[in-house]
Protein backbone atom coordinates (compact mmCIF):
# COMPACT_ATOMS: atom_id res chain seq x y z
CA UNK A 1 0.00 0.00 0.00
CA UNK A 2 1.68 3.93 -0.98
CA UNK A 3 2.31 5.60 2.15
CA UNK A 4 -0.64 8.58 1.86
CA UNK A 5 -0.25 11.97 0.43
CA UNK A 6 1.70 14.52 2.77
CA UNK A 7 -0.51 16.73 4.86
CA UNK A 8 -0.32 19.84 3.78
CA UNK A 9 0.52 23.08 6.11
CA UNK A 10 -3.56 23.79 6.01
CA UNK A 11 -4.66 20.64 7.05
CA UNK A 12 -2.17 19.88 10.00
CA UNK A 13 -3.79 23.37 11.16
CA UNK A 14 -7.21 22.62 10.97
CA UNK A 15 -6.26 18.95 12.74
CA UNK A 16 -4.72 20.61 15.85
CA UNK A 17 -7.47 23.58 16.20
CA UNK A 18 -10.17 20.55 15.53
CA UNK A 19 -8.47 18.98 18.97
CA UNK A 20 -8.27 22.17 20.64
CA UNK A 21 -11.97 22.91 20.22
CA UNK A 22 -12.49 20.02 21.70
CA UNK A 23 -10.68 20.17 24.84
CA UNK A 24 -12.09 24.35 24.96
CA UNK A 25 -15.79 22.40 24.75
CA UNK A 26 -14.43 19.99 27.64
CA UNK A 27 -12.28 22.31 29.71
CA UNK A 28 -8.84 20.81 29.44
CA UNK A 29 -5.80 22.64 28.57
CA UNK A 30 -4.16 19.14 27.81
CA UNK A 31 -4.60 15.48 27.42
CA UNK A 32 -3.11 12.69 28.58
CA UNK A 33 -3.04 9.64 25.68
CA UNK A 34 -1.57 6.13 27.75
CA UNK A 35 -1.86 4.17 24.76
CA UNK A 36 0.84 5.49 22.00
CA UNK A 37 3.62 3.53 19.93
CA UNK A 38 6.89 4.53 19.34
CA UNK A 39 9.65 1.92 18.64
CA UNK A 40 12.44 1.16 16.87
CA UNK A 41 11.39 2.35 12.77
CA UNK A 42 12.43 -1.01 11.76
CA UNK A 43 10.53 -2.84 14.02
CA UNK A 44 7.86 -0.03 12.88
CA UNK A 45 7.92 -0.34 9.20
CA UNK A 46 7.26 -4.12 9.71
CA UNK A 47 4.27 -3.36 11.76
CA UNK A 48 2.70 -0.68 8.96
CA UNK A 49 3.63 -3.49 6.53
CA UNK A 50 1.33 -6.09 8.85
CA UNK A 51 -1.44 -4.04 8.56
CA UNK A 52 -1.02 -3.17 5.03
CA UNK A 53 -1.42 -6.94 4.20
CA UNK A 54 -4.35 -7.15 6.55
CA UNK A 55 -2.63 -9.71 8.71
CA UNK A 56 -4.01 -12.45 10.33
CA UNK A 57 -4.12 -10.81 13.68
CA UNK A 58 -6.17 -7.86 11.95
CA UNK A 59 -8.86 -9.28 9.46
CA UNK A 60 -9.62 -6.15 7.53
CA UNK A 61 -7.95 -3.06 5.46
CA UNK A 62 -6.32 -0.87 8.79
CA UNK A 63 -4.77 2.34 6.64
CA UNK A 64 -2.24 4.02 9.13
CA UNK A 65 -3.25 7.45 9.79
CA UNK A 66 0.05 9.19 10.54
CA UNK A 67 2.49 7.00 8.58
CA UNK A 68 5.13 9.92 9.55
CA UNK A 69 8.80 10.38 10.26
CA UNK A 70 9.26 10.05 14.43
CA UNK A 71 9.89 13.41 15.19
CA UNK A 72 6.55 14.63 12.93
CA UNK A 73 4.59 12.34 14.87
CA UNK A 74 5.86 13.78 18.52
CA UNK A 75 5.38 17.24 16.32
CA UNK A 76 1.68 15.86 16.46
CA UNK A 77 1.26 14.83 19.45
CA UNK A 78 2.28 17.53 21.16
CA UNK A 79 0.19 20.06 18.56
CA UNK A 80 -2.69 18.24 19.98
CA UNK A 81 -1.84 19.70 23.43
CA UNK A 82 -1.06 16.04 24.84
CA UNK A 83 1.33 16.70 27.54
CA UNK A 84 2.09 12.86 28.03
CA UNK A 85 2.06 9.56 26.17
CA UNK A 86 3.38 6.39 26.16
CA UNK A 87 5.82 4.73 23.98
CA UNK A 88 3.46 0.89 22.89
CA UNK A 89 6.01 -1.81 22.06
CA UNK A 90 5.81 -5.41 22.17
CA UNK A 91 8.01 -8.52 21.15
CA UNK A 92 6.28 -11.00 19.01
CA UNK A 93 9.07 -13.75 19.95
CA UNK A 94 11.80 -14.54 22.08
CA UNK A 95 15.22 -12.48 22.68
CA UNK A 96 13.25 -8.96 21.29
CA UNK A 97 12.18 -7.49 25.03
CA UNK A 98 15.46 -6.26 26.38
CA UNK A 99 16.65 -4.73 22.92
CA UNK A 100 13.68 -3.07 22.59
CA UNK A 101 13.58 -2.02 26.38
CA UNK A 102 16.77 -0.25 25.85
CA UNK A 103 15.21 1.73 22.86
CA UNK A 104 12.52 2.71 24.79
CA UNK A 105 15.15 4.45 27.30
CA UNK A 106 16.88 6.04 25.22
CA UNK A 107 13.57 7.66 23.41
CA UNK A 108 12.20 8.34 26.71
CA UNK A 109 15.64 9.97 28.01
CA UNK A 110 15.48 12.05 24.79
CA UNK A 111 11.34 12.30 25.21
CA UNK A 112 10.95 13.81 28.18
CA UNK A 113 7.30 14.29 27.83
CA UNK A 114 7.26 10.20 27.22
CA UNK A 115 6.23 7.68 29.85
CA UNK A 116 8.89 5.80 29.93
CA UNK A 117 7.54 2.30 28.65
CA UNK A 118 8.82 -1.35 28.47
CA UNK A 119 7.89 -4.60 27.74
CA UNK A 120 8.27 -8.36 28.71
CA UNK A 121 7.89 -12.27 26.90
CA UNK A 122 7.43 -15.23 28.55
CA UNK A 123 10.90 -16.37 28.37
CA UNK A 124 13.67 -17.40 31.17
CA UNK A 125 15.06 -13.93 31.31
CA UNK A 126 11.41 -12.31 31.79
CA UNK A 127 12.03 -11.23 35.32
CA UNK A 128 15.63 -10.05 34.75
CA UNK A 129 14.85 -7.95 31.73
CA UNK A 130 11.29 -6.59 33.59
CA UNK A 131 14.09 -5.40 36.62
CA UNK A 132 16.27 -4.03 34.04
CA UNK A 133 14.10 -1.96 33.09
CA UNK A 134 12.61 -0.64 36.55
CA UNK A 135 16.52 0.02 37.10
CA UNK A 136 16.38 2.49 34.06
CA UNK A 137 13.09 3.85 34.73
CA UNK A 138 10.44 2.18 33.62
CA UNK A 139 7.34 3.77 34.29
CA UNK A 140 4.22 1.66 32.27
CA UNK A 141 4.56 -1.88 30.84
CA UNK A 142 2.96 -2.97 27.63
CA UNK A 143 1.63 -7.18 27.69
CA UNK A 144 0.21 -7.78 24.63
CA UNK A 145 -1.31 -10.96 24.37
CA UNK A 146 -2.53 -11.48 21.18
CA UNK A 147 0.72 -10.34 19.21
CA UNK A 148 2.81 -12.27 21.93
CA UNK A 149 0.82 -15.22 22.10
CA UNK A 150 2.04 -16.73 25.35
CA UNK A 151 0.29 -17.52 28.73
CA UNK A 152 -0.25 -14.78 30.91
CA UNK A 153 -0.24 -17.48 33.47
CA UNK A 154 2.69 -19.06 32.17
CA UNK A 155 5.10 -19.67 35.61
CA UNK A 156 7.97 -17.61 34.09
CA UNK A 157 5.93 -14.49 34.32
CA UNK A 158 4.59 -15.36 38.30
CA UNK A 159 7.50 -13.28 39.56
CA UNK A 160 7.43 -10.60 36.87
CA UNK A 161 3.91 -9.78 38.17
CA UNK A 162 4.51 -10.04 41.43
CA UNK A 163 7.16 -7.33 41.20
CA UNK A 164 4.69 -5.23 38.76
CA UNK A 165 2.07 -5.22 41.45
CA UNK A 166 4.59 -4.54 44.63
CA UNK A 167 6.06 -1.52 42.86
CA UNK A 168 2.86 -0.50 41.69
CA UNK A 169 3.70 -0.13 38.08
CA UNK A 170 0.67 -0.02 35.77
CA UNK A 171 0.73 -2.57 32.73
CA UNK A 172 -1.28 -1.93 29.85
CA UNK A 173 -2.13 -4.79 28.00
CA UNK A 174 -3.94 -6.14 24.98
CA UNK A 175 -5.87 -9.26 26.74
CA UNK A 176 -9.38 -9.00 24.87
CA UNK A 177 -9.77 -10.94 21.99
CA UNK A 178 -10.32 -8.19 19.36
CA UNK A 179 -10.16 -7.91 16.41
CA UNK A 180 -9.25 -11.58 16.07
CA UNK A 181 -8.88 -13.74 19.07
CA UNK A 182 -5.61 -15.35 20.07
CA UNK A 183 -4.83 -18.54 22.26
CA UNK A 184 -4.55 -16.51 25.54
CA UNK A 185 -6.59 -13.55 25.14
CA UNK A 186 -10.41 -12.80 26.74
CA UNK A 187 -10.97 -12.50 30.67
CA UNK A 188 -10.28 -15.88 31.88
CA UNK A 189 -6.70 -15.79 31.73
CA UNK A 190 -5.87 -11.98 32.75
CA UNK A 191 -8.39 -12.93 35.05
CA UNK A 192 -6.28 -15.93 36.66
CA UNK A 193 -3.23 -13.78 36.96
CA UNK A 194 -5.52 -11.02 38.56
CA UNK A 195 -6.75 -13.60 40.93
CA UNK A 196 -3.09 -14.47 42.36
CA UNK A 197 -1.98 -10.23 41.91
CA UNK A 198 -5.06 -8.81 43.01
CA UNK A 199 -2.75 -5.24 43.65
CA UNK A 200 -1.81 -5.84 40.22
CA UNK A 201 -2.45 -2.08 38.16
CA UNK A 202 -3.55 -3.64 34.88
CA UNK A 203 -4.61 -1.21 32.40
CA UNK A 204 -7.07 -3.03 30.16
CA UNK A 205 -6.43 -1.94 26.49
CA UNK A 206 -9.45 -1.03 24.18
CA UNK A 207 -12.09 -1.79 27.29
CA UNK A 208 -11.12 -5.32 26.90
CA UNK A 209 -13.27 -5.59 23.47
CA UNK A 210 -14.99 -7.39 22.41
CA UNK A 211 -15.49 -8.97 25.70
CA UNK A 212 -16.49 -5.06 27.22
CA UNK A 213 -18.84 -6.57 29.68
CA UNK A 214 -16.31 -9.26 31.93
CA UNK A 215 -14.11 -6.70 31.47
CA UNK A 216 -16.12 -4.19 33.30
CA UNK A 217 -16.51 -6.97 35.67
CA UNK A 218 -12.85 -7.35 36.37
CA UNK A 219 -12.64 -3.59 36.77
CA UNK A 220 -15.27 -3.20 39.19
CA UNK A 221 -13.91 -6.29 41.13
CA UNK A 222 -10.44 -5.37 41.32
CA UNK A 223 -9.61 -2.07 43.10
CA UNK A 224 -6.15 -1.48 40.37
CA UNK A 225 -8.01 -2.72 37.17
CA UNK A 226 -8.61 0.28 35.03
CA UNK A 227 -9.54 0.51 31.30
CA UNK A 228 -8.42 2.41 28.22
CA UNK A 229 -10.56 3.43 25.46
CA UNK A 230 -8.16 3.03 22.62
CA UNK A 231 -10.23 3.15 19.37
CA UNK A 232 -13.68 2.11 21.52
CA UNK A 233 -16.52 3.74 20.04
CA UNK A 234 -15.03 4.85 16.67
CA UNK A 235 -17.25 3.84 13.54
CA UNK A 236 -14.42 1.46 12.90
CA UNK A 237 -14.61 -0.71 15.72
CA UNK A 238 -18.26 -0.55 16.37
CA UNK A 239 -18.59 -2.16 12.67
CA UNK A 240 -17.58 -5.19 14.34
CA UNK A 241 -17.22 -5.14 18.15
CA UNK A 242 -19.82 -2.30 19.18
CA UNK A 243 -19.81 -1.34 22.67
CA UNK A 244 -23.45 -2.57 24.37
CA UNK A 245 -25.27 0.60 24.92
CA UNK A 246 -26.54 -0.97 28.13
CA UNK A 247 -23.42 -0.86 30.02
CA UNK A 248 -22.99 3.11 29.50
CA UNK A 249 -24.05 3.20 33.06
CA UNK A 250 -21.63 1.12 34.40
CA UNK A 251 -18.78 2.46 32.25
CA UNK A 252 -19.75 6.00 33.80
CA UNK A 253 -19.63 4.75 36.67
CA UNK A 254 -16.09 3.33 36.90
CA UNK A 255 -15.21 7.39 35.41
CA UNK A 256 -12.18 7.34 37.61
CA UNK A 257 -10.79 4.19 36.33
CA UNK A 258 -11.04 4.87 32.58
CA UNK A 259 -8.05 6.30 30.65
CA UNK A 260 -7.72 8.22 27.04
CA UNK A 261 -6.07 5.89 24.92
CA UNK A 262 -5.81 5.82 21.11
CA UNK A 263 -3.00 3.97 19.35
CA UNK A 264 -1.54 7.14 17.69
CA UNK A 265 -0.09 6.47 14.80
CA UNK A 266 -1.42 3.52 14.10
CA UNK A 267 -5.44 4.28 13.35
CA UNK A 268 -7.15 4.76 10.18
CA UNK A 269 -8.64 7.74 11.35
CA UNK A 270 -8.37 11.40 12.45
CA UNK A 271 -7.02 11.83 15.61
CA UNK A 272 -9.79 13.41 16.83
CA UNK A 273 -12.01 11.11 15.98
CA UNK A 274 -11.34 9.10 18.89
CA UNK A 275 -11.86 12.11 21.25
CA UNK A 276 -15.31 13.54 19.69
CA UNK A 277 -16.64 9.67 20.31
CA UNK A 278 -16.26 9.63 23.82
CA UNK A 279 -17.95 13.10 24.14
CA UNK A 280 -20.99 11.64 22.05
CA UNK A 281 -21.23 8.96 24.73
CA UNK A 282 -23.20 11.76 26.79
CA UNK A 283 -21.54 10.77 30.16
CA UNK A 284 -20.89 14.37 30.94
CA UNK A 285 -18.03 16.81 30.71
CA UNK A 286 -17.01 15.62 34.18
CA UNK A 287 -16.21 12.44 32.96
CA UNK A 288 -14.48 13.42 29.69
CA UNK A 289 -12.17 15.69 31.68
CA UNK A 290 -11.48 12.76 33.72
CA UNK A 291 -10.86 9.93 31.44
CA UNK A 292 -8.69 12.31 29.27
CA UNK A 293 -6.30 13.76 31.43
CA UNK A 294 -6.98 13.65 35.34
CA UNK A 295 -7.24 9.82 36.04
CA UNK A 296 -3.89 9.60 33.92
CA UNK A 297 -2.60 12.49 35.67
CA UNK A 298 -3.18 10.63 39.13
CA UNK A 299 -2.09 7.12 38.01
CA UNK A 300 1.58 8.57 37.13
CA UNK A 301 1.58 11.48 39.52
CA UNK A 302 1.89 14.20 36.58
Amino acid sequence: MADPLPMTAAQATAERADVAAFRAEVGLDHLIDVHTHFMPQRVLDKVWAYFDSAGPLVGKVWPIAYRQEEQERLDVLRGFGVRAFTAMLYPHKPAMARWLNDWAADFAARTPDCLHTATFYAEPCALDDVRRALDQGARVFKCHLQVGGFDPNDPLLDEVWALLAERGIPVVSHCGSGPIPGRHTGPGPIGAVLGRHPALRLVVAHLGGPEYVEFLDLAERYEHVMLDTTMSFTPFVEADMPFPRAELPRLADLGEKVLLGTDFPNIPYPYVDALRVLRDLDLGADWLRAVCHDNAARLFGL
